[in-house]
C-alpha cells in the first residue's frame, strides 16, 4: 500500500525520482506518478465542472534528469482520459501558468523540485486562478489513495515551444516601458541559470534587446547541477554570480533557482542584492505608481526593511508568515479587502507582483529590475540608488534545531507558547504582529537586535534568525535566548552550543 500523502510538500508533490543518493530509493514510480495525475483530472473536472475531453492542459519541465520519465507518464495519463495536452518540454514555472493566460489552456503541470538535488523531482499544478493550494494538493494525494480517475477517452498530444512566446512578452514589456527597440545597448548584463531552465533569458530576452551577455554562466541545462545549487540563497551561488559580474565587467549579475520562480541579483561591484536588499528593491519599484501600498514579506525580514519601506518609500510593511503561498494570499486578501497591496515577496527571492496575476516569477522580476536600470541610466543613476538608504544589520545568523518529538508540530507550538511566557516574565519586547512563531528585540546592553524562533513550513524543524546592529550582538541575543531553550529537552541544541561556544 502506497502512502500517499507522503508526497505532500506545500503547495507541490515532491519525492525521489532518481537513484544516485545513498539511502534515498525511488518513490516518484510510474505507478505513482500516473495515479496522481489521474487524481488531479478528477479534481481538476469536478473544480471546472468539464468532462476531461473537453480539457487543454499544458505539460512542462524543468532541467532535472528524471523530467522525460515523468513528463512521458503525465501525458500518457492525460492523453488516454481524452485530454488535449500541450507539451511544453523545457520550460519556466511561470511560463506553464502563462499558458492558462496567453494559449487557453485549462490547467499546467510543471514537473519540477525547485532547488532540491538532482535526485528530487515533483508536479506543480496550475488553474487559471493560479497555482494550487496545500488544501487542493491533499485532497489530489486522497484521491490518489483511493485509485479515483475518470473514464477512458482518447485525447491528443501536440508539441509547442511556448517559452518563445513567453521571451517575447519579456521583451515586449521592456520595449514598452523603455520606449526603444534596443533598450539594453551598452548594458552588459551576466546570467546565472544554475543549469536549469533559465537560460533563455540571456539568450531570448537579454541579447536581443542589444545587451552584451558575454560572461554569463551554466546556461546550458543538466539536470545533474555540476557547477552549483541553481538557488538564490546559496552561498556558493551567490559568490560564483559575484565574481562573474566583477570579472566580466558587468553592470549586473542575475541568477535563478532551477525553474526559474526565484531570482537575485547583484550589483557592478559584485555586491549580493537578494534577501532585504531584493525586497527593498522590489518594493521600491512596485510602489511606484502605488503610493501609501503595503508590501506584504515573510517573518524573517530586517527592522531596516520595516523602516525602509515607510519611512523612505511611503509605504506600508506588512510582516507576513514564511512560504511564498502564504505571503501571495495575504497580499490578494488585502486587496480584496480593499488594501492597495501591490507586491507579495520573500527573502528566498519569490516575488508577486499584483499586476503580474500574483505570480512568482523570477524572470519577470529580473525584467522589473532592468526596466528600472535602463530608466535610470538616463538619469545618471544606477539601481543602488533606489535602496542606498535601507538599513542593514551588523550581524545576521541563522541556526536550525531538529526536533526529536515524533508529534514535531504539536512540540514546536509548546516550545513557542512557552517561551512567550518566558519572554513576558523576563519582560522582554514581543513583537505586536507575530505571525507564527515569536520575535522578540532587545535594546542597548541587551545585543541591540531581535530574534525569531518559528516552526518550519514542513519539517521537524526550528529555525533561529538573530539580527543585531552592532557588532558581537548576535552572541548577546543568542546567550540570553539559551537560557530558556536549554530546558527543552527534545530539541538538539549542538546549532547554538557551538555557536556559543
Amino acid at each position: 500500500m502506497i502512502d500517499y500523502k507522503q508526497f505532500k510538500s506545500g503547495t507541490d508533490i515532491r519525492g525521489v525520482a532518481s537513484e544516485g543518493v545513498e539511502n534515498e530509493h525511488i518513490n516518484l514510480t510510474d505507478e505513482v506518478i500516473c495515479t496522481i495525475t489521474d487524481a488531479f483530472l478528477v479534481w481538476l473536472s469536478d473544480k471546472l465542472q468539464k468532462p476531461a475531453q473537453q480539457m487543454k492542459i499544458s505539460v512542462g519541465h524543468d532541467s532535472r534528469i528524471s523530467a522525460d520519465r515523468i513528463k512521458n507518464d503525465v501525458i500518457s495519463t492525460l492523453v488516454s482520459r481524452g485530454v488535449w495536452v500541450v507539451d511544453c518540454s523545457l520550460a519556466s514555472t511561470p511560463s506553464m501558468f502563462m499558458t492558462t493566460v496567453e494559449i487557453g489552456c485549462d490547467a499546467a503541470v510543471q514537473i519540477t523540485a525547485s532547488h532540491h538535488p538532482f535526485n528530487r523531482n515533483g508536479l506543480k499544478f496550475f488553474v487559471r486562478s493560479g497555482g494550487l493550494d496545500g488544501a487542493d494538493i491533499s485532497d489530489i494525494l486522497a484521491k490518489a489513495a483511493a485509485g479515483e480517475k475518470v473514464e477512458a477517452k482518447e485525447g491528443k498530444c501536440e508539441k509547442y515551444d511556448f517559452m518563445k512566446d513567453y521571451a517575447k512578452i519579456l521583451r515586449q514589456l521592456i520595449i514598452s516601458k523603455t520606449g526603444s527597440d534596443k533598450p539594453l545597448e551598452g548594458f552588459r548584463i551576466v546570467v546565472d541559470a544554475g543549469n536549469g531552465a533559465g537560460g533563455f533569458y540571456a539568450y531570448d530576452v537579454l541579447e536581443p534587446l542589444g545587451a552584451n551577455i558575454n560572461g554569463s554562466q551554466f546556461l546550458e541545462p543538466d539536470g545533474m547541477f555540476p557547477n552549483h545549487i541553481p538557488n538564490p540563497e546559496n552561498e556558493q551561488a551567490m559568490a560564483s554570480i559575484s565574481a562573474a559580474t566583477v570579472n566580466s565587467g558587468a553592470d549586473l549579475g542575475v541568477i535563478f533557482d532551477t525553474d526559474v520562480d526565484r531570482a537575485s541579483c547583484v550589483d557592478n561591484k559584485g555586491r549580493e542584492i537578494n534577501r532585504n536588499r531584493i525586497v527593498a528593491l522590489a518594493a521600491a519599484i512596485a510602489l511606484e505608481g502605488n503610493e501609501g501600498g503595503t508590501v506584504v514579506t515573510d517573518s524573517v525580514t530586517s527592522a531596516g526593511l520595516k523602516t525602509f519601506i515607510e519611512a523612505d518609500l511611503k509605504g506600508k510593511h506588512h510582516r507576513f508568515k514564511r512560504g511564498y503561498k502564504n505571503v501571495i494570499d495575504e497580499s490578494i486578501r488585502l486587496n480584496n479587502e480593499g488594501i492597495l497591496s501591490p507586491l507579495a515577496i520573500e527573502t528566498s527571492g519569490h516575488a508577486a507582483f499584483s499586476e503580474n496575476y500574483f505570480l512568482d516569477d523570477g524572470a519577470y522580476l529580473i525584467t522589473k529590475i532592468i526596466i528600472k536600470m535602463a530608466q535610470l541610466k538616463k538619469e545618471g543613476k544606477t539601481i543602488d540608488d533606489l535602496i542606498k538608504n535601507l538599513k542593514e544589520p551588523v550581524e545576521a545568523k541563522e541556526l536550525r534545531f531538529k526536533i526529536t518529538d515524533p508529534d514535531f508540530r504539536s512540540y514546536g507550538m509548546g516550545v513557542i507558547s512557552d517561551l512567550e511566557s518566558y519572554a513576558k516574565n523576563k519582560g522582554w519586547d514581543i513583537a505586536p504582529d507575530n505571525h507564527e512563531g515569536i520575535r522578540i528585540s532587545f535594546g542597548d546592553n541587551m545585543g541591540n537586535g531581535w530574534f525569531l524562533l518559528r516552526l518550519s513550513v514542513h519539517d521537524p524543524i526550528m529555525p533561529l534568525n538573530i539580527e543585531s546592529d552592532v557588532e558581537g550582538g548576535v552572541m548577546v541575543i543568542a546567550k540570553q535566548l539559551y537560557e530558556f531553550l536549554k530546558g527543552c529537552d527534545k530539541l538538539d541544541l549542538s546549532a547554538i552550543e557551538n555557536f556559543i561556544k
